[in-house]
């Protein structure tokens, strides 16, 4: 099993990509802490991990709110002695606004989940796994942070961030045995694809936005779950700093 004796902690992982990363990582050998600010859905997915002959538990959190975050990472070294993955997976995202229209309580919430919080998670793991003498952080950024669509600017930017703060860490904790890394999935088939349509021509934007994507169709959560199972496993082990494209061909 690829990641066999490890312990993983997975940010938005009550449903979507979290989700289906948990499942597999765990299949995989991992140890797993479901982290999500749905605490039923967490619940869930542990489960669902055990009902498989599993390990995890579930840990409610907000991951903008630090004490949260650090919490969530010490009570996972508290129960399983280590950590060797953080997948900052959690995200919001919003429908299509023109910018002008973007309410500024929203524009902070995304930043606050999508950017605050994994820079949070990361600020609290570093610690641990530089005193292990290695770790792998894995962030979920998007395509949009490199190709964005209209409508969408509060969610590209807080994207961009994150492949930014991918590369910065990747940099700066190469020393101690650390790599950093990004996903870019395209528009998937998940819970957060019903907020991205928003609830107008929701027919026609959806066809509108496979017309952008190569392969002619949108991804599913296990397409990102298996790039960060090769980003977690020791195959990648001199992969840093990258952003792995899971976009069907959209960052073309």
């Amino acid at each position: 099993m690829r990641l066999s004796g490890k312990v993983a902690l997975i940010t938005g992982s009550a449903s979507g990509f979290g989700r289906a990363s948990a499942v597999l990582f765990s299949r995989e050998g991992a140890k797993v802490a479901v982290v999500d600010i749905d605490g039923k859905g967490a619940q869930q997915t542990v489960e669902s991990i055990k009902q498989k002959g599993g390990e995890a538990f579930s840990i409610q959190a907000d991951i903008s709110r630090a004490s949260d975050a650090e919490k969530m990472i010490k009570d996972t070294v508290n129960k399983y002695g280590r950590m060797d993955i953080l997948f900052n997976n959690a995200g919001i995202a919003l429908s299509s606004t023109p910018v002008d229209q973007v309410p500024e309580e929203l524009f902070d919430r995304i930043m606050a989940v999508n950017v605050k919080g994994m820079f949070l998670g990361c600020k609290y793991v570093i610690p641990i796994m530089k005193k292990q003498g290695k770790g792998v952080i894995i962030n979920t950024a998007s395509i949009s942070a490199t190709r964005p669509r209209p409508g969408y600017s509060p969610y590209s930017i807080s994207k961009g961030a994150v492949v930014l703060l991918t590369k910065a860490l990747a940099i700066e904790l190469a020393p101690f045995n650390i790599r950093v890394n990004c996903i870019n999935p395209v528009a998937a088939d998940t819970p957060m694809l019903g907020v991205i349509l928003g609830e107008k021509d929701v027919a026609e934007r959806k066809k509108a936005m496979l017309g952008t994507i190569p392969l002619g169709r949108f991804g599913v959560p296990e397409d990102v779950a298996y790039g960060a199972l090769y980003l977690a496993s020791d195959e990648s082990s001199i992969v840093t700093g990258i952003s792995l494209d899971v976009d069907g061909g959209r960052g073309i």
